[in-house]
């Protein structure tokens, strides 16, 4: 993760996000698209350059079919 300024709360949320998505096999463009987000924002936060908004965690936790409470349930993610 390349922003210090995120916390590592942040880091692993975004950490999450990738994993999740790479794990139900989606683009980054599906994931975007399922989550009415940008591409980029997508990249951004799986790239760690932006730490994600709680609007944001709740629209790709909808997209993964997930509740906000399992997508920031970030204990089994190690920095």
């Amino acid at each position: 993760m390349k922003n210090k300024s995120c916390s590592d709360f942040s880091k692993k949320i975004c950490i999450k996000i990738l994993l999740e998505r790479r794990k139900r096999k989606l683009s980054q463009e599906q994931l975007a698209s399922l989550s009415n987000l940008s591409c980029n924002t997508i990249g951004k936060l799986e790239r760690g350059e932006t730490s994600p908004s709680i609007d944001t965690i709740e629209k790709v936790a909808n997209a993964f079919g997930m509740t906000f409470q399992e997508l920031t349930d970030v204990t089994k993610i190690d920095l």
